[in-house]
């Protein structure tokens, strides 16, 4: 495990919902002192936090037979003002100040709106003010959301060029098998040559969350290709990030390749935005795949 500056956590709805489907506030203030900490220890942190949901389901009691989605939207917008009170709430405890962020894909997908997202959570970091970062649920439609915050995640980590992405789930990490089976192994590194472990992962979704530890490992992957080093953990460990920080954390962690330039970081992500294509020749190819960046001429 590297050393870490900047870093992603994303904190899952399992983490911060009880088996009753509530919010976990005891789990909830105890993730924020052991954020505090990484911060006191000098390092920067982006949280992209789940739970929204869970908090407006609590507060707001709808009839069986309301429209699903209309229930997910009037749920996520009711609990996010929920959600990030509780947050400022603690913080405040340890003297932290935050600022929250909702975000869509469709944010993601011009590059000068990218930029300027981009822009302001640096900001905020160089104030000392801590990004909460979450999908604008309440706007977002199929098509357009992320996969879950795992993606949102990865997206944010590659657009701030953060050096580590935590994603807190509620099991150890990557296993052989189901983690519930004694039989199954903790696949403890994924290093970069490694033949493929995705066979491995059930497909099932978490019991809160829209996905699931295929999703994780998909964009833990793509993050560690773009040289960001990956930790899949479970958030529901008593010291979970302190022991992340003294890197004696069982977890599954991927091994960050060579870390790409700003602008392939954001392109990797692009894949959902393409709308037309293009066809190059092989010296534009070459160009393009090398590890430098070169501008092409329209000829190629």
């Amino acid at each position: 495990m590297l050393s870490s500056k900047l870093l992603v956590i994303k904190i899952g709805s399992n983490v911060l919902t009880q088996e009753n489907g509530l919010p976990d506030l005891e789990r909830m203030e105890k993730l924020v002192a052991q954020i505090h900490e990484l911060s006191s220890r000098g390092k920067q942190v982006v949280l992209v936090s789940s739970g929204a949901v869970a908090f407006g389901r609590q507060a707001i009691p709808l009839p069986e037979k309301l429209n699903p989605v209309f229930k997910k939207q009037i749920w996520a917008s009711t609990g996010q003002i929920r959600l990030i009170h509780q947050y400022q709430n603690f913080f405040e405890k340890h003297g932290q100040a935050v600022a929250q962020i909702l975000v869509t894909k469709e944010d993601f997908r011009d590059r000068k709106h990218f930029l300027n997202m981009k822009n302001c959570v640096q900001a905020l970091l160089s104030q000392g003010i801590l990004p909460i970062i979450n999908e604008n649920d309440t706007v977002t439609i199929t098509e357009l959301m992320f996969t879950d915050n795992d993606e949102l995640a990865s997206l944010t980590a590659a657009m701030i060029n953060a050096d580590t992405m935590v994603l807190l789930t509620n099991v150890d990490g990557i296993f052989t098998g189901n983690p519930s089976d004694p039989a199954s192994n903790l696949i403890e590194k994924v290093a970069s040559k490694m033949p493929e472990v995705s066979n491995y992962i059930s497909a099932s979704k978490s019991s809160f969350g829209r996905g699931g530890m295929l999703t994780k490992y998909a964009m833990a992957k793509k993050s560690a290709d773009l040289g960001i080093q990956v930790i899949i953990a479970n958030g529901k460990r008593e010291n979970v990030l302190g022991e992340f920080a003294d890197k004696s954390l069982r977890c599954t962690w991927f091994e960050p390749q060579k870390v790409k330039p700003g602008a392939k970081k954001w392109l990797a992500h692009g894949e959902h935005y393409y709308v037309g294509e293009v066809t190059i020749n092989e010296g534009a190819k070459s160009s393009l795949t090398a590890e430098v960046i070169r501008s092409l001429l329209p000829i190629g």
